[in-house]
């Protein structure tokens, strides 16, 4: 199942684990070459949270993402496409994706079905700023309340004149405990909006991505999964999305292990919105080679750095004394530069904006070394040693 590749691309496995399915690869684009598997921190609108895009690149990301739904409301695709699409706009020089904003469709819904519980009638949809029928999603913006409607063509032209290096199809994604009824529902859509996006004219040097749906049953992801790949026009990459929206994560681990290997060798293999570091070691492990998740950045603003040995809460009272880095063993600006985690804690209580981008750049380096460690243990055929003791070490929290 060769993939014909947009203009300027190519993927390349260059190690596989001898064991479980972890592979370490390249995928070129027409900005920069992303060694896997790699870690795309979130820029929502544009830009990583209190974070330039050197700051972001000194974490070792060689790919950032950005969000359509909100780069299209604001500050519009004509915008960044007259100052120079989104690496111009943004000033960051390596790869870039942005998603379909079809996430925010279903985050901002309600209105999707959803699976009666046992004792009674399913529940009266929520409040919703979003309809969802054949053609697409059709939402009042969240800013001005002005009315848009998402369709599958429409979210391929907007990420055309946002212009990042890889955009994904439009999807439906269903809650992680719907009915079986309800997930084969959206994997159908799927696939015919699948079928619309290819057919959408795009930019010739920028990559399509295709979505696999079908929540955790596993038959159904396998099955998505090799419908996507043959089709014709081809994507140049296959998503896994779906996950870490409601379903328990055994749940989750599982479907991955069943799953990510069988999505088509010759192509990358891209988990969406996943996840915490263990998230990351057994998506690695199942064959997974990017992710993007807001975790990192998310967490550092809310105080929580996230290291080698579990989590540091720094407005805990145990730190009010402590002359001691986040990681003693982290070559990050806040952990080398030597800022206290007493200081931290100051900063933090205190509502000083300092300790938020101390505290984003420590938890984005430490994901940049989780992939370069693993990367590095693919290669030299040590995965499944790497797996076992970053696992251990994550079990100690702080």
């Amino acid at each position: 199942m060769t993939a014909p590749r947009a203009k300027g691309f190519a993927f390349r496995v260059l190690a596989s684990a001898p064991s479980g399915h972890a592979r370490a690869a390249v995928l070129t684009t027409p900005h920069a070459e992303v060694e896997t598997p790699t870690f795309m921190p979130v820029g929502t609108q544009g830009s990583v949270k209190g974070l330039t895009s050197e700051d972001v690149a000194s974490t070792g990301a060689q790919i950032m993402l950005g969000n359509t739904y909100h780069l299209w409301l604001r500050p519009g695709p004509d915008v960044i496409s007259s100052l120079g699409g989104l690496h111009g706009f943004t000033r960051w020089p390596r790869a870039m994706l942005t998603d379909s904003g079809g996430f925010q469709a279903f985050s901002l819904g309600g209105n999707l079905p959803r699976p009666a519980p046992p004792s009674g009638p399913a529940p009266a949809p929520r409040k919703s700023l979003v309809t969802l029928d054949e053609e697409g999603f059709t939402f009042r913006s969240h800013l001005d309340g002005a009315r848009h409607h998402l369709s599958p063509e429409v979210a391929v032209r907007v990420q055309g004149k946002i212009g990042a290096d890889i955009q994904m199809q439009l999807d439906v994604c269903p809650p992680g405990d719907s009915a079986r009824d309800v997930v084969e529902a959206a994997v159908s859509r799927t696939t015919r909006w699948a079928r619309r996006a290819l057919a959408t004219e795009r930019p010739e040097g920028q990559a399509l991505f295709g979505i696999v749906q079908g929540a955790c049953f596993a038959d159904l992801r396998r099955a998505h999964a090799e419908e996507l790949a043959s089709l014709q026009p081809s994507f140049d990459g296959l998503a896994l999305g779906g996950f870490s929206v409601g379903e328990p994560i055994p749940k989750m681990y599982a479907t991955l292990h069943e799953v990510a290997h069988a999505l088509d060798p010759e192509r990358p293999r891209y988990l969406m919105g996943v996840g915490t570091p263990r998230d990351l070691l057994e998506a690695i492990d199942a064959g997974v080679d990017m992710f993007d998740c807001v975790l990192p950045t998310r967490n550092a603003r809310n105080g929580q750095a996230l290291t080698r040995s579990g989590r540091v809460v720094i407005k805990q009272a145990r730190y009010k004394n402590d002359p001691g880095p986040i990681d003693a063993a982290c070559s990050c600006p806040c952990c080398a530069g030597g800022y206290a985690r007493a200081y931290l804690r100051h900063l933090y209580l205190a509502g000083e904006m300092t300790v938020l981008r101390l505290l984003t750049l420590h938890n984005l380096h430490w994901y940049g070394e989780l992939v370069r460690g693993a990367r590095a243990a693919i290669r030299a055929g040590s995965w499944a040693a790497f797996k076992a003791r970053t696992l251990a070490d994550l079990a100690e929290e702080n």
